[in-house]
């Protein structure tokens, strides 16, 4: 790997952003005429997500090259930074809105909803119980429990945040081969939650009649856990690029955000599993 370069590197215009917003039309396109039953929507939306992948392969290999090739000095890592915890912190406030919506469904409106005239007129055999699918939801079903899978799950990414500390730790001390195993037991561990996650899933709509329908319950726990989801599976995504680069010898003790930045957003769905095991399994 180049030296950094000591000035703020300027770019060359890129056609990346062309392909991108291509690929944002095609995929909203599609998605809009596949809601329809247009027949032409799922290829559109297929087309567009080719796209948006070519985008991101190209435009990351570019600034992969220029990475390794020393144009990216101080003032370059000081945005980067900035950028990507500004990113995280827009995650924080997309998560905080989930959670704002069971705060209000569970202490506010279900409570509510069980007392007062809402009880005495409308819904008089409701009882503000938690976990409630609703007074409108008919039919029986079972809340998901925390000392299950979500509790196996739970320690799986504890252990995903300390194998990918240790690699950390592995390439500020220019460990590579400590770097490597840390990297791949910290994807392992993140596989395995996705795919006990799916074992959940599967026994919530198969067992226990718990369902995206089922309510107020029903709907905030597999959003919640479902974009938790996403985010682990995109984290997983990151990693495995990361150890690509690691094992091409990629990254120095010196210079590596693109591996803090990663561990960073891995370390932030760490967090919010936690919040997740907390306030929607336990409580």
């Amino acid at each position: 790997m180049s030296q950094p370069a000591s000035h703020y590197f300027v770019p060359q215009p890129s056609h990346w952003p062309i392909f991108g917003s291509a690929a944002l039309l095609l995929m909203a396109n599609g998605a809009v005429l596949w809601m329809n039953h247009i027949g032409a929507g799922p290829y559109l939306l297929a087309a567009g997500f080719c796209v948006l992948l070519t985008m991101l392969f190209g435009w990351f290999a570019n600034v992969i090259r220029e990475s390794e090739g020393g144009a990216y000095g101080k003032n370059v890592d000081t945005s980067f930074r900035w950028g990507m915890s500004w990113f995280i912190f827009s995650e924080v406030m997309f998560f905080a809105a989930f959670f704002g919506a069971l705060f209000y469904i569970r202490v506010l409106s279900v409570p509510d909803l069980a007392h007062g005239l809402n009880a005495e007129y409308l819904y008089q055999s409701f009882t503000s119980a938690w976990p409630s699918a609703g007074p409108g939801f008919k039919g029986e079903f079972e809340h998901m429990g925390a000392w299950g899978l979500p509790a196996i799950n739970t320690a799986l990414l504890l252990s995903s945040g300390v194998t990918l500390t240790w690699a950390h730790h592995a390439l500020i001390k220019n460990n590579r081969l400590h770097l490597n195993i840390g990297l791949a037991l910290t994807i392992l561990l993140g596989l395995i939650f996705l795919g006990l996650q799916a074992e959940e899933y599967s026994h919530a709509y198969s067992e226990l009649n718990l369902k995206l329908t089922t309510g107020g319950y029903g709907s905030t726990f597999f959003m919640l856990t479902g974009f938790h989801g996403f985010h682990v599976c995109l984290g997983a995504t990151m990693l495995i690029v990361i150890l690509i680069r690691c094992l091409k010898g990629h990254f120095t003790p010196e210079h590596h955000f693109g591996f803090e930045g990663v561990a960073w957003y891995w370390h932030f769905v760490d967090v919010v599993w936690l919040l997740l095991f907390v306030l929607v399994y336990w409580l």
